[in-house]
């Protein structure tokens, strides 16, 4: 499988690889969630070359992550908000970090805390149930074909028959 053919698989996570699959996308991504708008401002962050910055915010945007919007007119200056498409990808940052935080972190423990604003309280990401509310870990799901799957379900899940 080609990098370049990957949003052509059958497979939502390499389709959803094509858009957000390297460093510096999930990078910027996360600035975004950190409330980071400005092009200039993604540029200082991440160290990252006007190039290949222009490169992923549009690569976010031609795939409705992120839509411009003006801030100034004269000049014509536009910052980058994330859509509704863009917000739900906030679950799999989260995740990210909490994977870091609990492998991935120092002595002194993860970077940042999250705070849940309902409750104040310090938190972790869960994934349960969209049915019944449980809380699921890898164990506990069955993968099964679906009908995006079409004629390619062995090579692409080959323990399923």
């Amino acid at each position: 499988m080609r990098w370049e053919e990957l949003d052509q698989q059958p497979c939502s996570l390499a389709r959803t690889l094509a858009v957000v699959g390297d460093r510096w996308t999930l990078l910027v991504l996360r600035d975004c969630f950190l409330g980071i708008r400005r092009f200039d401002e993604f540029e200082k962050r991440l160290g990252i070359t006007r190039h290949v910055l222009a490169d992923r915010l549009k690569k976010l945007v031609d795939h409705g992550v992120l839509i411009k919007v003006p801030y100034q007119q004269r000049p014509l200056r536009e910052e980058y908000r994330l859509t509704e498409r863009g917000l739900d990808l906030h679950g799999v940052i989260l995740a990210l970090v909490s994977w870091g935080d609990r492998h991935m972190a120092d002595e002194r423990g993860a970077p940042v805390r999250h705070v849940h604003k309902g409750c104040g309280q310090v938190m972790r990401p869960l994934i349960s149930c969209s049915e019944c509310g449980e809380q699921v870990s890898a164990r506990d799901i069955r993968v099964e074909p679906g009908e995006g799957w079409g004629d390619r379900v062995e090579e692409v899940l080959p323990q399923v028959r």
